[in-house]
């Protein structure tokens, strides 16, 4: 098939966004009857979930203190519900398990989903949660300093390649061409609209794009001359100047190399995905030594897919120039340590028994990967351009699932209420998400 010069719409990206979005898309214009999946073409400059879609931890959880947030993964949660099986989704269910300096932030996530519809149980005090942990979840359980759990009851993690390769047959099966190995290297304009999107192997003149290009957001920005620092009014009203409008975080995460089997619950199944930040002292599994002091916290689950328990901690900013090609595990500098190593299989140690002494076990292999992040750290979607989209996620990307479906609505003339809290527009008139008390950005 020869390379195309003429598209109605290009989607960029062919992540769990701009896959979402193609698929849904061809739908919307069906059903709208004014197109179909014929008229959409997805270019990637790799392939198939070659970014942050390809090698995220897949966690699919409803724990944000943003409102906004919270309703929008719902939203999302439905979505995974609809192909559990084709989308290799394990709807485990995820535990928010905090220290006492963020349970009031924690109660208050559980009052909203209760009354969002949904599911999930509130645990209070520091005897009641340990008891809960252990009669429920894990007899080996003994994590400090731990006054609160949200057990949320939807929710868990996916599988990476399945899903996105499920969201490929879906889209291509509506007739939506999917072309890889394609590089963008700019647009062409007409005052505010964009008339081709150029690559390295042509032109490609097109009615609409949408980009969703996860860590490669800040290049397809600059490419469309879009601002590189913006004035951000705070909700007190005071007015930031010159803000940055991206910042690089590093992500990391590895594998523990024991079989999955050993993680499983009390009952022999498979538990929820654990997330805890707490303030207990962190000490080494393997010296005894103090690692922190301060408040720290770590996720972790089972997964047949990495072969082992998988997980990560907090991210820490990149500072400098940031080369975001090679991505991912391919990255000489964006990798994991060992000081992650020796923090994250002791923060296993200190949270169940059953690890002390098993840092060794740890998969001594390329992971991690970094991300691009928006000024308050929370996604953008919105018309950068009279016809372009831009799905900027910065790095919440692979549990929405449920964007393409909004965003295929918002192309096609619906306006969504579930969008509307993350215009670009927020900076500027003082309507920023509410911020927690995690360790964590982007809860």
């Amino acid at each position: 098939m020869s390379f195309p010069t003429k598209y109605k719409y290009v989607i960029i990206g062919a992540g769990i966004h701009g896959l979402s979005t193609a698929y849904h898309l061809s739908k919307e214009l069906k059903q709208k009857k004014v197109g179909s999946g014929k008229d959409i073409l997805v270019i990637d400059k790799a392939a198939i979930g070659a970014g942050a879609s390809g090698i995220a931890c897949g966690i699919i959880r409803n724990n944000y203190f943003q409102p906004a947030m919270r309703e929008l993964i719902a939203h999302s949660v439905a979505l995974w519900e609809e192909d559990i099986e084709g989308y290799g989704y394990r709807p485990v269910g995820y535990m928010q398990i905090s220290c006492e300096s963020m349970h009031a932030d924690v109660a208050g996530i559980y009052k909203q989903q209760q009354e969002i519809g949904y599911e999930s149980l509130f645990i209070e005090g520091e005897k009641e949660c340990l008891k809960y942990m252990r009669k429920n979840i894990f007899h080996d359980w003994q994590a400090k300093n731990i006054t609160s759990i949200l057990h949320e009851k939807k929710g868990g993690y996916a599988h990476n390649t399945k899903a996105l390769y499920c969201l490929a047959d879906k889209a291509e099966a509506e007739g939506v061409r999917i072309l890889t190995g394609v590089e963008v290297t700019g647009f062409k304009t007409n005052k505010n609209s964009v008339t081709a999107v150029k690559t390295q192997k042509g032109d490609i003149e097109c009615d609409y794009v949408t980009i969703g290009a996860g860590p490669w957001a800040k290049s397809l920005w600059d490419m469309l001359d879009l601002p590189d620092q913006i004035d951000i009014k705070d909700n007190d009203g005071n007015i930031h100047k010159n803000a940055k409008m991206w910042t690089y975080l590093c992500l990391v995460e590895g594998t523990l190399g024991v079989p999955p089997d050993y993680a499983m619950n009390n009952e022999g199944k498979m538990p929820p995905v654990i997330h805890i930040d707490t303030d207990a002292p962190l000490y080494s599994s393997e010296d005894g030594s103090l690692i922190t002091d301060e408040i720290w916290g770590v996720y972790y689950k089972p997964d047949f897919h990495f072969g082992g328990v998988q997980g990560g901690a907090a991210p820490y900013i990149v500072e400098g120039e940031v080369k975001v090609d090679p991505y991912g595990i391919d990255s000489p500098d964006f990798v994991v340590g060992p000081e992650f190593v020796h923090m994250w299989t002791s923060a296993l140690a200190h949270c169940q028994k059953r690890y002390e002494n098993k840092y060794q076990y740890y998969k001594n292999e390329p992971s991690g990967g970094i991300g691009a992040f928006t000024p308050d750290n929370f996604p953008i979607f919105d018309k950068m351009k009279d016809n372009c989209y831009m799905i900027l996620d910065s790095n919440h990307g692979y549990k929405m699932i449920g964007v393409g479906k909004l965003v295929a609505k918002e192309i096609t003339g619906e306006k969504q209420r579930l969008l509307k809290p993350f215009r670009f527009e927020r900076y500027a008139k003082g309507e920023l998400h509410p911020v927690s008390n995690s360790p964590f950005p982007w809860s």
